[in-house]
């Protein structure tokens, strides 16, 4: 599918990616009063590398790191049968108890809302946390399910015919954020 898509508008670059960051990462110190019980968990995949960087920024607020995991959702997925017959399984690396904890998901795009909800599935096998929170770089609305996000870099109406796409260094070499559609 990517293969037929063209850019049509460059929405962030490297610098507005790294401001939207930074006022997330106060937002969720602000929300929580501080990182006692506070963790982040990044869904796979652009969501893990974001989850990091939000995490040294907390780091500089607050002066230390909070606990880090990563979810991978492909199992709770409702399109899985649609995707492939094997699908890629990646592992989930949660290395902490969720009860009383205050978790923050991230990821990149908040769509339809169902990798938010297969998230949700996942982590309800993991324990009962106390809270769940949403960070999202960019929310583009057309949601299919009730979720919203708490933390959102940047709202972006699009047409279901455009594509978001969150490029990011640890994944693709270059910070930026593109609409793209079929030519």
């Amino acid at each position: 599918m990517e293969m037929n898509l063209r850019t049509k508008t460059l929405i962030m670059d490297e610098d507005k990616i790294r401001r939207s960051l930074t006022r997330i990462a106060h937002e969720i110190v602000e929300k929580n009063k501080g990182t006692e019980d506070l963790v982040l968990i990044g869904i796979r995949s652009r969501g893990v590398p974001m989850a990091g960087r939000l995490n040294e920024i907390i780091e500089q607020i607050e002066g230390r790191r909070v606990p880090e995991g990563i979810i991978d959702i492909t199992l709770y997925r409702d399109d899985l049968s649609s995707l492939a017959e094997k699908p890629v399984l990646n592992k989930t690396e949660v290395p902490f108890d969720l009860k009383d904890k205050n978790v923050v998901l991230v990821d990149d795009v908040l769509y339809t809302g169902r990798t938010v909800r297969a998230a949700l599935d996942a982590m309800a096998d993991m324990g009962r946390a106390k809270i769940v929170q949403l960070a999202v770089l960019i929310d583009r609305g057309h949601k299919e399910l009730p979720i919203k996000a708490d933390y959102i870099g940047k709202n972006v109406p699009t047409s279901k015919n455009e594509v978001i796409a969150v490029l990011l260094k640890e994944t693709d070499g270059v910070d930026e954020v593109v609409i793209k559609e079929k030519p």
